[in-house]
């Protein structure tokens, strides 16, 4: 009989289920092993980057209910790198007596913005204005220039357009035939910067909340994460604490929530809000600005994510040091022929205190394949560090460089 065949390790630890076998299916590894956590992953494809490292998997189609109630047999609960495992489909291990953490009716507000978009109005979340539409003249009636968005299935900036006139509208429409999903049309917002407040909430009701965080975005991806947001009044980072925590309650999550914001400075394209932060993103997962938790913070989004889905006491989210940045390695534009493995002789003897976490992944333009953490005292000597190890490890710098 193999571990966790009655959702159990030898020594009686529960066996948590993960859908997907991505990065942060990847990370959660560490922590679970740490703590004698064993856990089942149903992974989208052989050698994807988790299933390099939990040997316990499988291969197969995570749209499949079959293969997911054989993945959550005797598991004690089943949660997620990714967002996308069909609504009703998690109703149905639900009622196979599975704990779904977060479940479905939480994270349908994470897979569908639409869905997103209302709840926040209802609760008084400050959100952009926004509409659903579904033709172009109903996106000019709206008004150019704005924001398309399909309600399900974009990331990284994929199923997102930026129009400003009617002809540039189409792709997102051949989209929404292609798809069955429908378009939303959002105000294109005037901000300074992006945020994102991270928290963490238990079933039983326990929640922390991470410091707020800046993050940089290029090309629609996430860049570059500043721990604490530099320069943001304790009033506001204290608001979209409050704000973060307020939508997990609201929503019923469980395990980590990131709310993406913009921080603006326009009351004006509020509504409902107070006129300085606006709910961007929901994501309903460890996410991207919260790598920096690895390092910096006491206690992981990763390790939080674990112990709130088994409803263990959470963590303490307090930073380690004044500041963490985190940069991502991305793949480069060209194939270099070296191995991202190749850039550890020069990065780790360059920066001893510098943390690198590498995803098993190959590289491609674009693609996230890692991450490097820095912390220290000093701000821009820790983007300086984080810096310059990501465009070491991505062949962005020669062996010239220092």
């Amino acid at each position: 009989m193999s571990p966790g065949q009655h959702g159990t390790s030898a020594d009686d630890a529960p066996v948590v289920a993960v859908v997907g076998g991505g990065q942060l299916a990847r990370m959660l590894a560490e922590p679970a092993a740490a703590m004698g956590i064993p856990l089942r992953l149903l992974a989208e494809a052989p050698g994807v980057s988790a299933a390099q490292v939990i040997r316990d998997h499988t291969v197969g189609d995570y749209t499949d209910l079959p293969t997911l109630r054989r993945l959550v047999e005797g598991c004690r609960v089943v949660t997620f790198d990714h967002e996308h495992v069909p609504t009703d489909h998690l109703h149905g291990l639900e009622q196979g007596g599975t704990a779904v953490r977060p479940g479905p009716g939480a994270l349908v507000h994470a897979q569908d913005k639409v869905v997103m978009r209302e709840a926040m109005v209802s609760f008084g979340a400050p959100v952009p204005r926004f509409r659903v539409v579904a033709s172009v003249d109903e996106v000019s009636d709206f008004g150019f220039p704005c924001v398309l968005k399909t309600s399900r299935g974009g990331y990284d900036g994929k199923g997102v357009w930026f129009v400003g006139t009617p002809d540039e509208t189409r792709p997102a429409f051949e989209a929404a035939a292609a798809t069955g999903v429908r378009i939303l049309a959002e105000e294109l917002v005037e901000f300074r910067r992006e945020l994102s407040a991270l928290v963490a909430r238990s079933p039983s009701g326990q929640a922390a909340a991470y410091p707020v965080v800046e993050s940089i975005q290029r090309d629609g991806i996430c860049a570059e994460v500043v721990a604490p947001a530099p320069g943001l009044s304790e009033r506001l980072a204290a608001e979209a604490q409050a704000l973060a925590l307020r939508i997990a309650q609201e929503l019923d999550v469980t395990g980590i929530l990131a709310v993406e914001l913009f921080e603006t400075d326009d009351p004006a394209t509020v509504s409902g809000g107070s006129g300085r932060i606006l709910v961007n993103e929901l994501a309903m997962r460890p996410h991207n600005t919260g790598h920096w938790t690895q390092d910096g913070a006491v206690t992981s989004q990763f390790e939080n994510h674990l112990r709130a889905v088994l409803d263990l006491p959470l963590g303490s989210p307090v930073a380690r040091a004044p500041w963490t940045v985190m940069v991502n390695i991305l793949g480069g534009p060209t194939d270099s022929g070296g191995r991202l493995y190749d850039g550890y002789p020069h990065a780790l003897a360059r920066d001893p205190r510098l943390r690198v976490h590498l995803y098993g992944k190959e590289p491609r333009p674009g693609r996230k394949v890692g991450h490097v953490n820095a912390y220290g005292d000093d701000l821009q000597e820790c983007l300086g560090r984080a810096r310059h190890a990501a465009a070491w490890f991505a062949g962005e710098l020669g062996d010239e460089s220092e």
